[in-house]
C-alpha cells in the first residue's frame, strides 16, 4: 500500500506526523492479526512536502512499484494532484484528510474519500457563526484554490442568513494592517484562512493585544488549533479560537482503544487526522481481504464497503457535486480550546 504524507516543510509536518501514526498503527494491527491472506501488509511512504508535483511523481513511482492501492494526504491541493494522477493510471486512491470538493475534475471510480467535503464542513461552520450572532465576518486569506473555495462557501452560506464577508488579502497586509482593517470594517469575527505557523500565529498575537478588538472572535475553520504546536506557540492567546474537528463527542469502542495507542505512539493527544489515517487502512485492509489485490476490483468495491471505524460506520456513496466516492458524512464538530484549560476542548456546535 502506498502512502502520501507531508513530512517536511512547507508541508504541515505535525498533521503529517499524526496521519502517518494512524496509518502505521493500523498496518501493525493488520499484520499482528495475520496480514492479508497470510501475507504482511507493507506501507510504502512518500513525503509530499505539500508539493503537488512531488505528489504526482510519487504516485507514478508507487504505481511502478506495484502497490495495490494508495492512501493518505492531508493538503487538499496536493491530494487533488495525486487523485488526478491515480485516476489516469487506474490506481485506487483512498484520500484520508483533504476536503476540497473538486478532488477530481471529472467523476471517477478510482478515488474515494474519508474526510467530509469542504462544502459540508464549512457550511456547518458558517451556521455556527450565524447562530452566535456574527453577521460581519472578515477573512484573512492567502492565495490558494483551497482558501478561495472556502471563501465562496462561507460567503454563500452567510449571505443566506444576512451575513457578509470582507476579504483581507494577506499578500498586501501585515498583522498590524489586519487589525486596522478589522476596525475600519466593523467586523465581529476574523477567520484565519492562512498557513500555520506563519502568518496565523503573528495575526492572532496582534489581534489579541489590540484593545480595539477585545470583543472580536477569531476563528480557524481549517483546524489549525487542533494541534499541540498551536498551543505551544500561542499559549492562552490560542484559546477560544473555534475550528472544525472531524470526530464525534464519543468515539466508538474501537476509537477509544485506538486513541490510547495513538497517544502512546505520538506522546501527545491524537488529532482527528490520526483517526483518519487509522480508518483509511481499516477500510483498505477490509477491501483487500474481500476483493484481493487486483486494482480494478478494489475500485469497484467502494460502494460495498461496510467498515466500523474509529468514529462510526464507514460507507461510501455518490454525493451530488462530488466526483469521488464519499463517506457522507463523518462526524463534524465546531470546537475550541477552553480558555480556563487550553489543553482541553469545548464542543461549541456538534452535528
Amino acid at each position: 500500500m502506498g502512502a502520501l504524507v507531508p513530512l517536511t516543510r512547507p508541508g504541515w509536518v505535525e498533521a503529517g506526523r499524526h496521519l502517518l501514526a494512524g496509518l502505521e498503527l493500523a498496518v501493525r494491527e493488520v499484520n499482528d492479526a495475520g496480514g492479508i491472506a497470510g501475507r504482511p501488509l507493507e506501507l510504502v511512504v512518500r513525503d509530499t512536502a505539500a508539493d503537488p508535483g512531488r505528489a504526482a511523481a510519487a504516485v507514478d513511482e508507487l504505481e511502478g512499484l506495484g502497490v495495490a492501492a494508495l492512501a493518505g494526504e492531508y493538503h487538499s491541493v496536493v491530494a487533488r494532484a495525486a487523485a488526478a494522477r491515480a485516476d489516469a493510471l487506474g490506481l485506487p486512491f483512498l484520500c484520508s484528510s483533504a476536503v476540497l470538493d473538486a478532488l477530481t475534475e471529472q467523476p471517477t471510480d478510482w478515488v474515494a474519500r474519508l474526510c467530509p467535503a469542504q462544502s459540508h464542513g464549512w457550511r456547518i461552520y458558517a451556521d455556527f457563526l450565524l447562530g452566535a450572532g456574527h453577521r460581519r465576518i472578515a477573512v484573512a486569506a492567502q492565495a490558494s484554490v483551497y482558501w478561495a473555495s472556502g471563501i465562496r462557501i462561507l460567503r454563500d452560506r452567510l449571505a443566506a442568513g444576512g451575513g457578509t464577508v470582507v476579504e483581507l488579502d494577506m499578500g498586501l497586509l501585515d498583522p498590524a494592517g489586519v487589525c486596522d482593517a478589522l476596525v475600519d470594517h466593523g467586523a465581529t469575527a476574523l477567520l484565519l484562512l492562512v498557513g500555520h505557523p506563519d502568518p496565523a500565529v503573528p495575526i492572532v498575537k496582534a489581534v489579541r493585544r489590540d484593545r480595539r478588538l477585545a470583543e472580536l472572535l477569531i476563528g480557524a475553520p481549517a483546524g489549525q488549533p487542533e494541534f499541540t504546536a498551536w498551543a505551544a506557540l500561542l499559549g492562552d492567546e490560542g484559546a477560544a479560537v473555534p475550528f472544525l474537528r472531524y470526530r464525534p463527542e464519543r468515539l466508538t469502542p474501537l476509537g477509544v482503544r485506538v486513541e490510547a495507542s495513538l497517544r502512546e505512539r505520538l506522546a501527545a493527544a491524537p488529532s482527528f487526522v490520526a483517526f483518519e489515517g487509522y480508518d483509511t487502512v481499516a477500510v483498505l485492509a477490509d477491501v483487500l481481504r474481500s476483493h484481493g489485490v487486483d486494482r480494478a476490483r478494489i475500485a469497484e468495491s467502494w460502494p460495498r464497503v461496510a467498515v466500523d471505524g474509529t468514529r462510526g460506520p464507514i460507507r461510501f456513496s455518490r454525493t451530488p457535486g462530488i466526483g469521488v466516492w464519499q463517506w457522507a458524512w463523518p462526524p463534524v464538530q465546531v470546537v475550541d480550546r477552553d480558555p480556563a484549560e487550553p489543553d482541553h476542548f469545548r464542543v461549541l456546535h456538534p452535528v
